[in-house]
């Protein structure tokens, strides 16, 4: 199991202010999806730091840019941040897999393969595991255990009944088909 990512660490760290409360909650579901994906599709240690960049931002412009919209928000703090590391080669990958991880239907076949695992994980977290996408029960349990939900599935529902009362047409920005 992935319990220490130094990057993923450090960018929240970096984030800390702006997450405020929700900082703990983030934190267990950034490393439920990173541990989901790794379950999925484990690769190499380049993978590995590209997944931890994309966990950390994937949702973190609900908080940075204090909107509901924030899947662009996010990826151009990612972006910069690839760009501040000097692998701006990594923009595709990291890029889509923040874009499309709210995806209902899966990525054509042409598509990275990171960005489909991407959005697997992420579904096993906001399911709560009733999505598993072949992952056993068990794995998925374990992982809850490890990282507690810490209030995070109660601030989105928080966050979208907002957005609902607020945007009635336009409720779930981030949602891809």
């Amino acid at each position: 199991m992935l319990t220490a990512l130094p990057t993923l660490d450090a960018l929240l760290a970096a984030h800390a202010v702006q997450l405020g409360d929700d900082a703990t909650g983030y934190r267990h579901h950034a490393y439920r999806v990173a541990n989901f994906y790794w379950q999925l599709s484990p690769g190499d240690a380049e993978m590995l730091e590209k997944l931890s960049i994309a966990v950390a931002f994937h949702d973190l412009g609900i908080w940075t840019a204090r909107t509901f919209d924030y899947l662009p928000p996010s990826r151009v703090l990612a972006r910069d941040h690839l760009r501040t590391i000097g692998r701006p080669e990594w923009r595709t990958d990291v890029d889509a897999m923040i874009d499309h991880h709210h995806r209902i239907r899966r990525m054509p076949p042409s598509t990275q393969a990171s960005v489909e695992t991407f959005r697997r994980a992420d579904w096993i977290d906001v399911s709560n595991g009733v999505l598993r996408f072949g992952l056993p029960r068990a794995v998925v349990r374990e992982v809850r255990r490890t990282f507690p939900d810490a209030g995070f599935h109660r601030r989105l529902l928080q966050l979208t009944l907002r957005r609902f009362r607020r945007h009635p047409l336009s409720p779930l920005p981030m949602m891809r088909w």
